[in-house]
């Protein structure tokens, strides 16, 4: 297993939104480590990488939101270091802001170097805000995403598609696009974070025929196949390749602080293999857990993490969950 990039966090800049899918079950708490404080750790962390392991990419973010306090400093920073997440911006969850609001942030966005916004939808208007638990967002995000477009900026929404959503999607991809939503991607959600709840609605290939082709097209059935096809092909090939995350709360920052690097790095790669080494294979767990007549859609990832779940409920197995991102772990691919 080959690391091939760090992802520094600190979840602290609260989210206006209470989504029924979260991949970081978002509750009104925010657990990351003061942004500063997290800010000159990074800072230190990018010039050891520089010198010592130039072959990691690194990149430094900050959540539940992107609504920063200090946002254009913030993102001059992330530029500095060449962290993705200074040319791309999350605008979900921001607070609501009018439409001058609006133009002077998105003039002072691309002012500090952001190219692309992305916008998640649940469904049209009264879904939506049930789904996301904020009155007003559908209508908010399309206007920040039509004057977004018109401003310049590559724009892109993702869509979570459910059995209580499928029927909208038709016309809430003709509503995207007639505000500038040229680029939507439908994706079947995961089981993570809150995604577990909504399993009891997951789509299935039979489903789709509830959308039009144009729709259709917009869900990347190579990436989201039935169970029954993730058992043909055996899951496919083996990760070879790994990510870190490191995540700084207010419990682990003073300890990392005072940590060389690499004994940083050692340690969540540890956390990796003590993970996946307490689980079989993709293959072996399919053959045991895998339905071969389920008409059900998964990602890769996701049936994984799933037969992983049913494993550990039948043999008692307790690892820490480096799949967990609120928390320090890694994400293999």
């Amino acid at each position: 297993m080959i690391t091939k990039s760090v992802m520094l966090q600190t979840l602290c800049v609260p989210c206006a939104c209470r989504c029924r899918y979260c991949l970081l079950s978002w509750n009104g708490k925010a657990i990351g480590a003061d942004y500063a404080r997290s800010e000159r750790f990074a800072e230190r962390f990018y010039t050891w990488l520089q010198k010592e392991r130039p072959d990691l990419s690194f990149h430094f973010s900050f959540g539940y939101s992107m609504d920063h306090p200090n946002l254009f400093d913030a993102l001059d920073f992330m530029n500095r270091i060449g962290s993705v997440s200074g040319k791309f911006l999350q605008c979900d969850g921001m607070a609501f802001r009018t439409d001058t609001e609006l133009n002077d942030l998105l003039c002072e966005l691309k002012k500090h170097g952001v190219e692309s916004l992305n916008f998640t939808f649940y469904g049209t208007q009264a879904y939506h805000d049930r789904f996301a638990g904020r009155n007003g967002d559908h209508e908010f995000l399309l206007c920040f995403m039509e004057m977004a477009a018109r401003i310049g900026f590559k724009v892109s929404a993702g869509v979570p598609l459910t059995k209580e959503n499928i029927e909208q999607m038709d016309d809430l991809i003709t509503e995207l696009e007639e505000h500038g939503g040229r680029d939507t991607r439908l994706f079947v959600p995961h089981g993570e974070g809150r995604g577990a709840a909504l399993e009891n609605i997951r789509v299935s290939r039979d489903d789709l025929s509830m959308m039009s082709a144009q729709a259709r097209a917009k869900l990347n059935q190579k990436v989201y196949q039935t169970e029954s096809e993730w058992c043909t092909i055996k899951g496919g090939e083996p990760e070879q390749n790994r990510s870190l995350l490191i995540s700084l709360t207010n419990n682990n920052i003073g300890q990392l602080e005072q940590m060389p690097f690499s004994e940083i790095i050692a340690e969540v790669e540890a956390l990796d293999k003590a993970y996946y080494t307490a689980f079989p294979s993709f293959k072996e767990l399919l053959n045991r857990y895998g339905d071969r007549e389920g008409n059900k859609l998964y990602s890769r990832r996701d049936l994984f993490h799933r037969c992983r779940q049913q494993y550990a409920k039948e043999f008692g197995i307790e690892v820490y969950d480096v799949t967990d991102e609120r928390q320090s772990g890694s994400r293999r691919y």
